[in-house]
């Protein structure tokens, strides 16, 4: 799972983006993170997001 999300992370984050500051990395960066959390459904969830997910579990995860 990690290697999965490592690979999603390079391809659809790292290798797209030109970072002109740590403080313009930080931001892009969570962005992308709060998209894949928040907004992308994922197959090995059953198509919830990670939130709906922990949610779904009575986890509270921290933002």
């Amino acid at each position: 799972f990690v290697e999965s999300f490592n690979g999603r992370f390079r391809d659809e984050c790292l290798n797209t983006h030109w970072f002109l500051s740590l403080a313009d990395a930080r931001s892009k960066i969570d962005a992308w993170r709060r998209d894949y959390n928040e907004c992308r459904p994922h197959t090995s969830l059953g198509w919830l997001t990670s939130v709906e997910f922990a949610s779904s579990a009575g986890v509270n995860p921290g933002r």
